[in-house]
């Protein structure tokens, strides 16, 4: 069985958990993390537009980039240990939702965490790049909460028909 885990800064632990907890033991675990091309870019480019491209070597763009690159790695250095067994780590950077559905092609399992507002039952739960992943997922999924779910009252009540 091949499990690939969306790992993401905040919720990775309940991922990380819900695989320990779920897949069987044999399973090939691949903890995934990727980096979207929004954030250094947008650096590099407010960088660019301020101050001409005189000294790219105080680019922060650069910096954050570095900075990404390190915490993805420690990130996936600290699931693999939390998950306490053999397992692969895959770094991947793009368009984030896309890349996670590309990760998941030949998968048996998908994990992932609710990214959304998680404060009520409901689609709200999920973000953009989260429903984007559940939709276009080319195997079964594992939806987690990254923390206990809030209470089934926390659902609306279904809308009144007045005749």
């Amino acid at each position: 069985m091949r499990v690939i885990a969306w790992l993401v800064e905040g919720t990775w632990p309940a991922c990380v958990d819900a695989v320990r907890d779920h897949a069987p033991h044999a399973s090939e675990v691949v903890l995934l993390h990727v980096t979207g091309p929004d954030v250094p870019g947008v650096a590099h480019g407010a960088y660019a537009g301020l101050l001409g491209r005189g000294h790219p070597e105080r680019d922060p763009g650069s910096r954050l980039e570095a900075l990404g690159d390190s915490s993805a790695a420690e990130l996936l250095a600290a699931a693999a240990e939390r998950l306490g067994r053999p397992c692969t780590c895959e770094e991947r950077a793009g368009r984030v939702e896309r890349e996670v559905v590309a990760a998941a092609d030949g998968a048996d399992l998908l994990v992932l965490a609710r990214d959304g507002d998680r404060s009520r039952l409901g689609p709200h739960s999920l973000g953009p790049a989260v429903r984007f992943a559940v939709d276009h997922a080319p195997c079964p999924v594992l939806l987690v909460w990254p923390e206990p779910a809030p209470g089934l009252g926390t659902i609306p009540p279904p809308p009144s028909h007045h005749h």
